[in-house]
């Protein structure tokens, strides 16, 4: 008899023979479902960390950031066998250079809320004397001066006032910006963690992302992300440090001024001159704080070093700062940064002009490619 297995109607005979192989997958199948997981992978990975995600971003900003200072460093001091302590030294550095200010700030701020209880327990023995500036009025001196004695110048109609603030939502308040800093703690604390393991595999993991960027999307991939890690490095230098720079020099006048608690403002001003058109709230407060206490002419000298200091920053130090590394129209960059921070925080500083330098960059390589074909 013939050794073959005949198959009868209706009947598999590959099926039934348990030593036959199993059908394949075609090479197109398979590739869709590989694409299908790496995207549920992907999208359950961003859905576990997007709590985290705010703390990884500003840890690889800072790394690309402060890439050129760590570079210097690397090559002089030796790296240990476990790569160690150049990372923990960064790392800490970095901590404290984040948290220093920080504390200042917040000793500044127990003295002024002590002050303020002070202020309070004054206004109610005695009523909220009427501000200085106030005997300084072009005209109408008179008539304010008198209307503020009514209103507030006595200790009941201070005492009323200063009651109408509702203690529950004091408290609330109180509670929700405990948390908020708790939170807040939290996240930087993992900012640092994530900062000292990038600063430890800088090197692999610079490798592994233009590798993955080449594999993607070929040499175009490659240039684009240069071209983002170069527009956060103009704009560290054309924010941050320009913005310090404006802190520095507006607290020297601040000093001079007469403005109350000059440190502190000149640290304010700092921070807002991060921000485009951030800087002139805070040097107007400063006026705002001389003009209460009746010096006119200081407050109009602050005003105009501000105005000064803010047009030489914004119109030639940081167009060519941040337009000359992402060789990026001033005008993208101030959409970029203004919509970053609307979106993101002030994590959009950063964010906002990476993206723009990118898409700028398509941009021009789809028009040059256009020409080309044309």
């Amino acid at each position: 008899m013939d050794s073959k297995v005949i198959a009868r109607p209706g009947t598999d005979p590959v099926a039934r023979d348990p030593g036959a192989a199993a059908p394949t997958r075609s090479p197109r199948a398979q590739g869709v479902a590989r694409t299908g997981l790496v995207l549920v992978l992907a999208g359950l990975g961003l859905w576990i960390l997007h709590g985290f995600l705010p703390a990884l971003a500003w840890a690889v900003v800072l790394v690309i950031a402060l890439g050129p200072l760590y570079d210097r460093a690397e090559r002089g001091l030796p790296r240990d066998r476990h790569n160690i302590l150049l990372p923990g030294l960064a790392t800490l550095l970095v901590a404290l250079v984040i948290l220093g200010p920080l504390v200042v700030l917040g000793i500044e701020a127990a003295r002024e809320a002590h002050d303020v209880l002070d202020f309070v327990r004054s206004a109610e023995r005695q009523g909220i004397p009427a501000p200085e500036f106030l005997n300084h009025l072009p005209f109408g001196a008179a008539q304010a001066s008198a209307w503020w004695g009514r209103t507030f110048g006595h200790p009941e109609a201070a005492s009323e006032l200063l009651h109408r603030i509702d203690n529950g939502r004091v408290l609330g308040v109180s509670r929700n910006l405990g948390r908020e800093v708790v939170h807040r703690a939290v996240l930087f604390g993992f900012s640092l963690l994530a900062l000292f393991f990038l600063f430890r595999e800088r090197d692999a993991v610079r490798d592994q992302a233009l590798t993955a960027c080449n594999r993607l999307f070929g040499p175009r991939g490659e240039r684009v992300a240069r071209q983002m890690v170069a527009s956060v490095h103009g704009t560290v230098d054309g924010l941050v440090l320009v913005g310090l720079g404006e802190g520095v020099l507006l607290g020297i006048v601040y000093h001079f001024a007469g403005v109350p608690h000059p440190v502190l403002l000149g640290a304010l001003t700092a921070l807002a001159a991060m921000i485009p058109f951030g800087a002139p709230v805070a040097f107007g407060l400063a006026a705002v704080l001389l003009l209460a206490q009746g010096q006119t002419v200081p407050a109009l000298v602050v005003v105009a070093s501000g105005f000064v200091v803010t047009f030489v920053a914004d119109h030639f130090v940081r167009p060519v700062l941040i337009g000359g590394t992402t060789k990026l129209p001033f005008l993208w960059v101030l959409l970029g940064i203004l919509g970053g921070v609307e979106t993101f925080g002030l994590l959009g500083l950063f964010l906002g002009p990476a993206v723009m330098a990118a898409l700028v960059l398509l941009w021009r390589d789809f028009t040059a490619g256009a020409e080309r074909a044309g």
